[in-house]
């Protein structure tokens, strides 16, 4: 065993011909490190080839799906790029990966199947690159001085929290409230009793109340609303668990939507508020889309 370079942050060591790379185990210390310091070392010491990724993120379709939309566009792709599809709740993540062959400009050549993929499935597309889709939706609010608010029922203030996970986003979300009761339904956010009555908290005709008067209620250009039954009890014959309704509303319309999860109570949850985020980027005008 030779050390090789034991004055570097970690401890490189020749073992049997092999390099062994020893370092800190305290995760954001390590991917630092990975990034900065040990892949660029280990390029130059092999000679390797240079490697080129591009990521297009994707909602609202499920893998399988999404596969069988681009399956021409990657059979066509040429050998030195692959394509992984890395779910993630609700969302395929695309990742094309480039190994330069020397023969041409590799950054040209993935960024042209990249605009071929995004003629195939735009509707699906909310961002390029490593993006949320919090930090998406934010983008595009504020690169049209939109402003929003938030009425949440069953998703208890998460998705207030995403939209406020993102760093500036004072410039667009101006609040939320959670209305959990019906009481506080009724009293705070103006739905009407009648509606509550009528319909009950988990439907259409409230779940658009709600959308509709926390925008006026809070002077925002959206309104945003979620209520509905996360589990693992309350469902009924007409209601089961993980029926729930979302709504979108400007000052141009309302649009609501039904939502049916079979999943545990914090999967119902999560899923909604990515879900509910993805209403607002599909009801938005159509060039408004990606930030």
């Amino acid at each position: 065993m030779r050390n090789i370079m034991g004055t570097a942050p970690g401890m490189w060591f020749h073992v049997d011909g092999k390099i062994m790379v020893s370092m800190p185990g305290v995760p954001f210390e390590m991917k630092t490190m990975m990034t900065d310091i040990v892949l660029p070392r280990l390029q130059q010491h092999f000679g390797m080839p240079k490697i080129n990724h591009k990521v297009v993120m994707t909602i609202g379709i499920g893998e399988s799906f999404l596969a069988e939309k681009i399956a021409a566009w990657e059979d066509q792709l040429p050998p030195h790029i692959k394509l992984a599809y890395l779910p993630k709740l609700g969302s395929v993540r695309l990742r094309l990966t480039g190994l330069d062959t020397g023969t041409g400009d590799l950054e040209t050549e993935m960024q042209a199947e990249v605009d071929k993929l995004s003629t195939i499935i735009p509707e699906y597309i909310f961002a390029y690159g490593e993006v949320s889709l919090p930090e998406a939706i934010g983008n595009l609010l504020k690169k049209h001085y939109l402003t929003i608010a938030t009425a949440e029922s069953c998703t208890g203030g998460m998705v207030a929290q995403k939209l406020t996970s993102i760093s500036g986003s004072s410039a667009y979300f101006k609040g939320g409230i959670v209305a959990y009761d019906n009481a506080v339904k009724a009293e705070q956010l103006g739905v009407s009793e009648t509606t509550l009555e009528t319909f009950g908290a988990v439907s259409e005709e409230t779940v658009s109340e709600m959308a509709q008067n926390v925008r006026q209620l809070l002077k925002t250009d959206i309104g945003i609303a979620t209520s509905g039954i996360a589990g693992p009890t309350g469902g009924t014959p007409e209601k089961p668990v993980g029926t729930i309704w979302i709504a979108y509303a400007d000052a141009h319309q309302t649009i609501a939507k039904k939502l049916n999860f079979n999943r545990t109570r914090e999967l119902n949850i999560e899923y909604t508020t990515m879900n509910v985020l993805n209403l607002v980027r599909q009801s938005l005008p159509e060039a408004f889309r990606i930030g």
